[in-house]
């Protein structure tokens, strides 16, 4: 097994930073069970499967892992995986903590502008686990749901905490631009 001390080592090594996306997208390749840790088996059949078989080759495939979040079913597959990645083992739910750095992570490659409002509002209403349903809706969200809400249809099948969720952006005074009065959250 490497874990954390040793990914850290090998992201010195390929002069990436441990917290950089694309070790989110290594991992995902490696198709790693758990966070900060590789299985030697996880380890070699991904790097195999990316033809990784020195450092020089593992920095030049970087950019090509990097750019991979720009399309959408790979950048879909990555945000699915990165749940089950992320969550405690035998735990069925995502910490909100963790929750909330992997969207900010995820969502600085998407830039969907109501990121912050989103992890804003569950930190000040909801404050619990995040679910697979949950994590799943909210890309489909992002996705079809303009940043001024003028397309949201609630009578969706949205789950009831992005419902919630719109009602919050409605509460505190959502404008065209998606941006809200920020001198109504406190």
């Amino acid at each position: 097994m490497i874990f954390a001390d040793g990914i850290t080592l090998l992201c010195n090594d390929i002069q990436v930073d441990p917290q950089d996306i694309v070790m989110l997208v290594l991992s995902w390749h490696m198709k790693a069970g758990t966070m900060c840790e590789f299985s030697k088996k996880e380890f070699t059949e991904g790097l195999q499967s990316l033809g990784i078989d020195s450092l020089d080759k593992f920095r030049e495939k970087i950019p090509s892992m990097r750019s991979e979040l720009k399309d959408e079913q790979k950048f879909r597959e990555i945000y699915n995986f990165a749940f089950g990645w992320a969550k405690e083992k035998g735990q069925k739910s995502l910490a909100l903590d963790t929750a909330i750095g992997m969207w900010q992570l995820l969502f600085a490659e998407k830039q969907w502008p109501l990121v912050d409002h989103w992890c804003q509002f569950l930190q000040a209403r909801h404050n619990k686990a995040i679910s697979r349903d949950t994590w799943s809706q909210l890309l489909e969200f992002a996705k079809t749901v303009s940043s001024n809400l003028s397309d949201y249809d609630a009578e969706g099948a949205w789950p009831y905490l992005i419902d919630e969720f719109v009602d919050y952006l409605k509460e505190n005074g959502v404008n065209q631009h998606g941006q809200i009065n920020d001198s109504s959250l406190n």
